[in-house]
């Protein structure tokens, strides 16, 4: 049996490389800390107690503080005991991360479900609604409190009242991925309790050894480009010259200026003179 604390984030959704899509769980689950560790010696049974999510020491009290002090850590906001584990392998102060899960674990998740406040039989117990035709006086009421004697309401009958924030575990659901790196578990399908609130992930108690095979997602992260090696004049391999586009520049068309032309002489025709002609005498 193992187990960490966490904070869910929200649903989104993961491909696998085959196209199969997954619709899961965001949580998120910084480094706990071992602030107690039980044993039958001591305590009558084998527990650890783990804190997470760091307050500020205004919000807490001397005893919270004076708790934390022996596991040389500041105050927490959300401390669990997670019982059934071997208590060989902690140590007060021991920093316990997301990857002491793999995926295709089967896990069991537990949070406290979302408040909806005073609500009827319909709801909070999925009760049928009656006839709505003219006549009819029963509609959204919670029916018959019990037989005539003994004249009271028996035990664990249904009736309205407050429905949510109560403690819900959802049992055999599977890790789809872990990532060290952000601490961030993702589960199949969904969680109790709405987002920012704390969930418990444990090993299943009815499959605490079952392990499904999972197939890898499709990373969207972009690899980060290597950086090029200095350019020498030597290294005629890491010399890449770039062509830069050979800019043209405008040519501007000079006017050109006609020469003038010698005027063409226009000869005109010779006008033959009259003899006069003598007459004999």
């Amino acid at each position: 049996m193992k187990g960490i604390l966490g904070c869910k984030v929200g649903m989104t959704q993961v491909f696998s490389k085959t196209g199969e899509l997954t619709p899961v769980t965001v949580i998120e689950v910084e480094p706990n800390v071992v602030t107690q560790v039980k044993t039958k010696a001591t305590d009558g049974y084998d527990a650890i107690q783990l804190a997470f999510s760091t307050k500020r020491e205004k919000l807490s009290n001397k005893p919270e503080q004076g708790h934390v002090k022996k596991a040389k850590t500041t105050p927490k906001r959300f401390l669990r005991e997670i019982r059934s584990v071997d208590i060989n392998n902690y140590e007060l102060g021991q920093e316990v991360k997301v990857d002491i899960f793999e995926a295709g674990e089967v896990v069991d998740v537990t949070g406290t479900s979302k408040g909806k406040g005073f609500q009827g039989v319909i709801k909070r117990h999925n009760q049928h609604i009656g006839p709505k035709s003219h006549g009819s006086h029963f509609h959204r009421s919670p029916g018959s409190m019990g037989t005539m004697r003994p004249k009271r309401v028996f035990k664990g009958k249904k009736l309205p009242g407050q429905m949510g924030g109560e403690t819900v575990t959802i049992q055999n659901s599977e890790i789809v991925s872990v990532d060290l790196e952000n601490n961030i578990i993702l589960v199949k399908g969904n969680v109790p309790g709405p987002k920012k609130s704390f969930v418990i992930i444990q090993t299943s108690v009815k499959n605490p050894k079952k392990k499904n095979n999972r197939e890898e997602l499709i990373s969207y992260i972009e690899e980060e480009t290597k950086e090029q090696e200095p350019i020498t004049d030597n290294s005629v391999e890491a010399s890449i010259e770039i062509e830069e586009p050979a800019i043209e520049e405008p040519t501007i068309e000079e006017p050109t200026i006609e020469e003038p032309t010698e005027e063409k002489v226009i000869e005109e025709p010779a006008i033959e003179e009259k003899k006069e002609e003598t007459s004999p005498e």
